[in-house]
Parts: C-alpha cells; structure tokens; sequence
C-alpha cells in the first residue's frame, strides 16, 4: 500500500511539473503591419508555426502604403511586410525612417486591366489609364505601359520613371495618377488601369484577365520584403525572434499557398539570401 501511495504521489508531483513547465513558457507578441486581406492567407502558415514556438504573430491591417512605414518607424507594429525594395528605399529616405529589410518574400505582377475594352490595341486617344501615384508604384506602372507600346520614355529616364519622362504617347492616352487602394473600384470608371497585385486580389481581379501582363518581375527591385526598425535590430533577443519569423515565412507550406491559393500568382524570391 505504500508503494502505491508513493507511486501516486510521484505521479501527481510529475504531471504537476510537466504543467508547471508549460505555464513558465513565456509567449512573445510579434505585431506584423500588412496591407491587403490575402495577407492572412499568405501568413497563415507561418502564423501556426510561430505559435508552436512561442511567438504570436499577430496581423496588423492598414489600408494604404503610406502609413506601415511610418507605423513601425514609431514602434507602434514590430515588422510590415506589404512593400518592395525600391518602394522602401525611397519611403525611408523621403521620411527619415528607421526601417531596415530583413528577409524577402515574393514578387508580383504589377498588370494592366479594363472592365471596357479586351487589348491594349483597342485604347486610343482620349482612353483614360489610371496609375498609382505613389513614386515607386507609379515609376514602376510607367514602365509598364511603355513595355504594352503605349508610350515611349526618354533615354534619360531613370529607374523609377515618372509622367515628365514621357517623350512621345502616340497612343492618345490620359494618364490619371490616383491612390493604389482606390484603384480597383476606379475601374469601372477608366478604359483601363494598372492596379497593385494585392489590390486585384482583394477585388476578385484575376491575373489572367489582365490586357496586359507585367514584364519587370525579373527585377530584383520589386522583390517583396519584410521590414524591421533598425533601432530592433541592435537588440539580440529581438534579433533572435525576428529570424524565426523569416524563417518561418520562407518555407514549403507558404509557397503551396502562392500556388495552390493563388495560381502562381506569387513568386518566390531571395529565401536563400540571409539579409540580417
């Protein structure tokens, strides 16, 4: 009888230490500011692999480009991950932001849609084609519209192209910048626009009714990124978790998302590059 009185109470002191050592397990919030629903998608997977190692990474939405930025510049979110390369070099040199890239995530097309007409040959003068008019987007939409033969750029135009750049548009065509979120509900309104890839996704837009398909997704400029504050990045703990996130992030689960959610829609780039 003893040993059996012994026998349970080594057993309840176990049990009871294994729950003691789950209650000690400290779980770290990571708020991570986005912009577009098919964020909660993408990061899903990511999301439950956090979870089971302690990190709650928890999806901040806003609704323009303007502000993630910004946002995490004052520490308001831990991380965004809703903008490319050149987009971030010149927000944070326009605005003096502490953000840094950390990791890389996708690329996606920048196209050229019309609820009105079927082909780019069918837009002719007077045709009204809105662009984003945030500088990068719109540099990069631009470009676009002189890959479709609509206009023609300077020999001098830079990287990021802007409407001054343009030195002929035999086309006939009325550019309208106009913000990237508004852009899809604009369309019905336009002969065509080029609209920012997580903005078509969120409208239900489908890649393959684009009149034209973007031909700078090679460009290592428009990789997609994950950002963090650079006064972060001297903290060693934060370090520690924030690797976990990209890491994460960049694994087979979310690529059968990009293709299996979205066609294809996403395309991976620069998970084999370490950028801390």
């Amino acid at each position: 009888m003893k040993k059996i009185i012994s026998a349970l109470v080594l057993g309840a002191f176990a049990i009871g230490s294994v729950f003691a050592a789950k209650a000690k397990v400290k779980t770290t919030d990571v708020k991570l500011g986005v912009v577009g629903s098919i964020y909660e998608e993408l990061w899903a997977p990511a999301k439950k692999a956090l979870k089971e190692q302690g990190i709650n990474l928890k999806i901040v939405q806003f609704s323009d480009y303007v502000t993630p930025n910004n946002a995490l510049s004052n520490g308001d979110i831990d991380l965004n991950a809703f903008q490319h390369r050149i987009f971030l070099e010149n927000d944070a040199g326009s605005h003096n932001y502490d953000v840094k890239l950390i990791g890389n995530t996708f690329i996606i097309p920048l196209n050229l849609y019309s609820v009105k007409v079927k082909s780019v040959s069918e837009l002719k003068k007077g045709s009204v084609v809105a662009i984003p008019n945030d500088v990068t987007n719109g540099g990069r939409a631009i470009k676009v519209l002189a890959a479709a033969g609509l206009i023609t750029l300077k020999k001098e135009a830079g990287f990021n192209p802007t409407v001054n750049d343009i030195s002929s548009n035999n086309s006939g065509i009325v550019i309208r910048e106009l913000a990237a979120n508004t852009i899809p509900a604009a369309l019905k309104d336009v002969d065509a626009a080029i609209v920012n890839g997580n903005y078509a996704l969120d409208f239900g837009i489908k890649t393959e009714s684009a009149i034209f398909k973007d031909t700078s997704v090679s460009e290592k400029a428009y990789w997609n990124l994950i950002a963090a504050r650079g006064k972060d990045l001297k903290d060693s703990k934060k370090v520690e978790v924030y690797k976990k996130v990209v890491k994460a992030f960049q694994t087979a689960e979310t690529e059968k998302v990009f293709n299996e959610t979205y066609g294809g829609y996403f395309i991976k780039e620069g998970w084999d590059i370490d950028e801390f």
